[in-house]
């Protein structure tokens, strides 16, 4: 009993031994919105004693003691709250050029930067290197240069070139596409439009974005291995996704949904928002379009739709608006450039969202359980809208259907008491995890450097298309099915043959039996 109690006193004494692992992140895109999800998750791993070091456009004011930075700040501008509140065909076959524009860029961009140069060239030992997925490839090649087990992340829904590289399957009958409506589903039109701009979008990016990657990199090293083979190699993919907005997805093991954990706990409001809120005797309607999409560039006619549906209801609203204009009295309608959206969701009083539902907002809609009107306008916001309407978040409404009497419809339907219950109800589900979802993205890092010789991912990632389509079994049943074919034909032919030979023969003997007939006679 003694020698237990003294054991006991011992561990506690004893601080338990955490290995600290040296971890790189390389986020070479400019989006203000995607570092925003990241340094929450970059931030724990320097919290739980890991080196980070990150390669990145947003270096931190007042980082922790062991998160490093090295910045590529100032060489291109961030983007936030600079594209127009606009959508249609010809806007989505100007995101394929972007992509592709901004792939190349971001690749020559950091390959330049005589830090990053310093690295490779040093080459210090890293763990585990975290990369985000999305418009390059190019940051694989830095990895493979340092020679670290990689883990691919990202902030939003699967591009379509991540499909083959991970072993998905992306059917267009049940799988959303990034940049279009229709969700699980799509109508035949929309999968016709899925089909066509999947082609579309992998032939941009593995001709010319992922080319001229490789072209950049073999500038610098000479030893890189194609782009596309090291994508194949990367360890575990944590997606921002979670199955009960999302819905279930045929994912490999390797493929982790980590979606959520950059929400933070709520910070009281103060001031003037404060006392609006406070007054708001029938709650609070919030809306945003983001930190990307500018709302204040709203075509005058929807401006107007949306004012006119803010008059008729009884609510109060919130709207993020980034210039100085007078929208309606200052009673009924608070705007500002800047709100701490997180504040306000998580406020009781804050009774429904509208949206241009980019996955940030939406997985803090669902954390708080405030349902939605979404009004997707860009990227994949179309794809997360129809989660939110299908998971029963909220309803969708498309820019061009945007009248006040539409919007009025789409307000009275997710501020129904019952339509909020579920949300609420919903928004319970997502946060029944058997591990937070912060927890599970480190895990899963720190797993990856505990085992960098093992390979995670699907088989189905390195069967050739041909294979995972079963061209080659149909080819054997087409090929056995045309032969069956050819030989009953032959075997037909030679019958028939055989009966008109026997036939004419049997003619021939009997004229000639007539003919000696007459004869006789």
């Amino acid at each position: 009993m003694y020698s237990n109690t003294i054991r006991i006193a011992i561990l506690l004494i004893i601080p338990f031994n955490v290995i600290s692992l040296n971890i790189l992140s390389i986020l070479p895109y400019h989006g203000k919105s995607h570092f925003f999800v990241f340094k929450v998750y970059l931030q724990e791993l320097a919290r739980r004693g890991h080196n980070v070091t990150v390669i990145s456009h947003f270096p931190q004011t007042d980082p922790p003691r062991n998160y490093h930075d090295i910045s590529l700040a100032g060489t291109i501008e961030a983007i936030e709250d600079n594209l127009p509140f606009h959508r249609s065909f010809l806007s989505i076959l100007e995101v394929g050029l972007y992509l592709t524009n901004s792939g190349k860029v971001n690749c020559e961009i950091m390959l330049a930067n005589k830090d990053v140069q310093k690295l490779v060239k040093d080459r210090p030992r890293f763990d585990v290197i975290v990369v985000e997925q999305f418009n390059s490839d190019c940051a694989l090649g830095i990895a493979y240069k340092l020679q670290a087990p990689v883990v691919g992340i990202m902030s939003h829904i699967l591009m379509p070139w991540h499909y083959n590289r991970f072993g998905i399957p992306s059917n267009p009958s049940f799988v959303p596409f990034h940049f279009l409506e229709g969700g699980t589903k799509p109508t035949l039109m929309q999968k016709v439009e899925r089909t066509v701009l999947d082609v579309y979008f992998k032939t941009m990016f593995y001709v010319f974005s992922q080319r001229s990657n490789e072209q950049t990199l073999a500038k610098y090293f000479d030893d890189v291995p194609p782009l596309e083979n090291l994508a194949r190699e990367i360890k575990f993919l944590l997606i921002y996704h979670n199955f009960i907005l999302t819905g279930s997805r045929l994912f490999p093991a390797n493929v982790i949904e980590v979606g959520g954990y950059h929400v933070k706990e709520t910070k009281p409001l103060t001031g003037e928002l404060l006392k609006f809120m406070e007054e708001a005797e029938h709650g609070v309607v919030y809306i945003s379009f983001g930190s990307v999409v500018k709302s204040s560039t709203m075509p005058e006619d929807k401006v107007k739709a949306v004012l006119e549906a803010i008059a008729e209801l009884p609510q109060r609203f919130i709207w993020k608006w980034e210039n100085q204009n007078m929208l309606l009295e200052k009673n009924k309608l608070y705007t500002s450039n800047w709100l701490p959206q997180v504040d306000i969701l998580g406020n009781p009083k804050t009774l429904a969202f509208l949206s241009h539902a980019g996955m940030g907002s939406t997985t803090e809609a669902i954390h708080f359980g405030v349902p939605m009107v979404a009004m997707p306008v860009i990227g994949d916001q179309p794809a997360n809208a129809a989660a939110i309407e299908e998971s029963g978040l909220g309803v969708q409404l498309q820019i061009s259907d945007l009248t006040k009497d539409n919007l009025v419809a789409a307000f009275k339907k997710v501020l129904d008491p019952t339509f909020r219950k579920n949300a609420k109800l919903l928004s319970k589900a997502w946060h029944d995890r058997p591990m937070a979802p912060l927890d599970t993205a480190i895990y899963w890092t720190e797993y990856a450097a505990r085992y960098p010789n093992m390979t995670f991912r699907s088989a189905a990632a390195d069967v050739p298309s041909y294979q995972y389509y079963n061209l080659d079994v149909i080819g054997v049943f087409a090929i056995a099915l045309l032969s069956t074919i050819y030989i009953f034909k032959g075997i037909v032919y030679t019958i028939c043959c055989k009966n008109r030979k026997t036939t004419s023969n049997n003619e021939h003997s009997s004229k000639n039996k007539n003919k000696r007939r007459s004869k006789r006679e």
